[in-house]
């Protein structure tokens, strides 16, 4: 098993990060836009809300609702810099490398193909 795999068991085994689902309307968005747009999206809001060294609402920077990958993130505990500490051992603090942002994308993309 990799990496990606591991955490996506463990993260099934919270209640909090396992309660999160795409809702239909969800599924057809990424049914109409696919999914390399999707993926797109997924670097884009990962850039901008993850990636920079200081975030000023770290923690309040991923919505609860709307776009497949705020509620993916929240599955992956992908949202805040303190859930990606604490699950993914990115420390706070420093700028994400591409590296770290490739895996978050990834473990996203993962999520959300599983739960199409």
């Amino acid at each position: 098993m990799n990496k990606i795999d591991d955490i996506l068991i463990k993260l099934s085994n919270s209640k909090f990060r396992s309660s999160f689902y795409l809702k239909k309307y969800m599924i057809d968005y990424i049914n109409d836009k696919g999914l390399d747009t999707i993926r797109l999206h997924a670097f884009d809001f990962i850039n901008k809300r993850l990636a920079p060294k200081y975030i000023k609402n770290d923690g309040k920077q991923t919505p609860m609702k709307g776009h497949p990958v705020f509620i993916a993130q929240h599955a992956t505990a992908t949202c805040c810099r303190s859930c990606l500490e604490k699950w993914h051992h990115l420390e706070k603090g420093k700028q994400l490398s591409e590296y770290e942002i490739n895996y978050i994308v990834d473990l996203i993309m993962k999520w959300i193909k599983k739960n199409l």
